[in-house]
């Protein structure tokens, strides 16, 4: 039980004394560029599906299914 609780306290002072937290401008700034970058990727896959859905009707269309 000891070398847990050790674990406990080491972690809980490199939490507090050793990670550099970043400010609250530097993380509204980053969450805004992976809001951004999730629409982008969004955009990609859903146009894929539609030119993916759009191929197969016309591949099904010309075999007659």
């Amino acid at each position: 039980m000891s070398k847990f609780g050790n674990y406990i306290q080491e972690a809980y002072d490199e939490l507090l004394h050793k990670v550099s937290w970043p400010t609250w401008e530097e993380l509204q700034q980053t969450t805004i560029i992976v809001l951004i970058a999730l629409g982008l990727v969004t955009a990609v896959v859903f146009g894929m599906d539609l030119v993916g859905e759009n191929v197969l009707k016309a591949i099904y269309s010309v075999l007659g299914k």
